[in-house]
């Protein structure tokens, strides 16, 4: 990240900002103190958190309202949110890119390169769009037979027609994803969690409505539990991109006061969008990627802890998104400090992960110790509740191990370090894999070892995150 600049910018909207304050708040002349960095994190990674949870709620919904069309809509649906949820890997090389830089921008009060990162990212959501939208339109029913193993059942057409839909409804996601990431980068973060619960809303009214037919409108099936995410979507932009409109000339504005130089282009904007971006976009991707191969290796022990691991890994989602939320927020506060000339990566990265790991082990103590019931919330078999109660107190050391290394990545992304958590996760599936494997065929220990395996690949990320952590932050945040 490049740095200059007198000071931080005050850019403010929805209720967060990240500006200029005394020598205790975020923007401190003398930088961040723990307390002010604890409640500067905490302040960017609640709405984060609440963003992150309604996109998930979003395929809840749709699965929910298709229940009464067969296993097969159902099937259909969840094979395409998981489609869709490796999608989001790609265009995360925009939306987390143009946050980042964005925020450095900012920082500096280079005022003037704001308009080339709005046409950059702009350029790169185009491109994501055609070739992603565009090709998965055209090659759905290969897609479809991929997603379902091939044949030429129900569910692979149940699937076809959902992806018709939602393929081309991609450009909305993609959309969305860009312009929350723009305001993120502004120090907002409270406007995407409003957005976000804006098209909840939106699709719990239109799914039923669509999928069923209400009056005039006819049953549309699994291609309305689409449309309907696609509509809700849609109103959400708009009124994102109307909000982003007004705000135009507050942030573009300020740029005259601070009598700023001339931008650079935009081609170079955009590789610097893409050098954040590209290691995010690889990390999610690697991290299912990771989390199929194990779901395959459980899948060998039978349908019970099949099915445990299944509930016990969507349970977990609600304490991993507060690591993913805490990273996101570090990251802006990083990117937004150094750009101003600051080094406050050491007290970001330490805050953000303490936090993290407060977090991960409170919550996975309590599902360690509720497990049976809350097990018992999702399925009645005796021997699903039984392994997934066993399953939870494996997945406390791995949460507590995970917070470890999400909750300070912010702080290599910010920093223009963001390979580094690409290399971690890389190196943590080269121990992961075969570590599942070996204990759970060679060591004899069944699907505990592959279990087992989840803490101490991640305890094995952990310790690389701190070492990098160490080696690139020094004791004072310098490098």
């Amino acid at each position: 990240m490049r740095c200059g600049g007198s000071g931080p910018a005050v850019v403010r909207g929805g209720g967060t900002a990240v500006g200029s304050g005394g020598a205790d708040g975020p923007g401190g002349a003398d930088g961040l103190g723990p307390a002010a960095a604890r409640r500067a994190l905490l302040g960017l990674g609640l709405p984060v958190y609440c963003e992150l949870l309604s996109g998930v709620v979003v395929g809840v919904v749709d699965t929910f309202w298709v229940a009464r069309l067969g296993r097969g809509a159902v099937g259909a649906v969840a094979a395409a949110g998981t489609l869709e949820n490796l999608l989001l890997g790609v265009v995360l090389m925009a939306g987390t890119g143009v946050t980042m830089v964005l925020s450095d921008t900012l920082g500096a009060r280079r005022m003037a390169e704001i308009p080339p990162v709005i046409k950059a990212v702009g350029v790169l959501w185009l491109v994501i769009t055609c070739v992603v939208a565009g090709g998965g339109f055209v090659f759905r029913r290969e897609v479809a037979g991929l997603l379902v193993g091939g044949g030429s059942g129900e569910v692979r057409q149940l699937v076809a027609e959902f992806l018709a839909v939602s393929l081309p409804g991609l450009a909305v996601f993609f959309a969305q994803n860009v312009v929350d990431g723009i305001f993120k980068g502004l120090g907002d973060t409270r406007t995407p969690m409003r957005a976000a619960l804006v098209a909840n809303g939106c699709v719990l009214v239109l799914d039923p409505a669509l999928i069923y037919g209400v009056g005039a409108l006819p049953a549309l099936g699994v291609r309305g539990a689409a449309l309907g995410t696609v509509l809700g979507r849609s109103v959400a932009l708009g009124v994102s991109l109307v909000l982003l409109w007004r705000r135009r000339d507050a942030v573009l504005g300020a740029g005259a006061v601070a009598g700023s130089r001339p931008g650079s282009g935009w081609i170079v904007t955009l590789r610097r969008i893409l050098g954040v971006g590209l290691p995010a976009s690889g990390d999610f991707v690697l991290r299912m990627g990771i989390g199929a191969a194990l779901l395959g290796m459980v899948a060998r022990f039978g349908e019970e802890p099949l099915a445990a691991y299944a509930i016990g890994t969507k349970v977990i989602l609600l304490v991993t998104m507060a690591f993913y939320a805490l990273r996101q927020a570090g990251g802006i506060l990083t990117a937004r400090a150094r750009g101003a000339g600051r080094r406050d990566d050491r007290v970001i990265g330490v805050q953000s992960g303490l936090l993290a790991v407060l977090v991960g082990a409170g919550a996975g103590l309590v599902l360690a110790l509720c497990g049976r019931v809350v097990m018992g919330w999702f399925t009645s078999a005796s021997g699903v509740v039984d392994s997934g109660s066993v399953l939870l107190w494996f997945l406390l050391p791995y949460l507590v191990a995970l917070a470890g290394v999400v909750g300070p990545g912010g702080v290599f992304m910010g920093g223009g370090r963001a390979r580094g958590p690409l290399w971690v996760t890389a190196v943590g599936a080269c121990v992961q894999l075969p570590l599942a494997h070996w204990l759970g065929s060679v060591g004899g220990l069944g699907v505990r070892g592959v279990w087992l395996s989840m803490s101490l690949g991640t305890g094995a990320q952990w310790g690389m995150t701190a070492v990098m952590f160490r080696r690139w932050v020094g004791r004072d945040g310098t490098e």
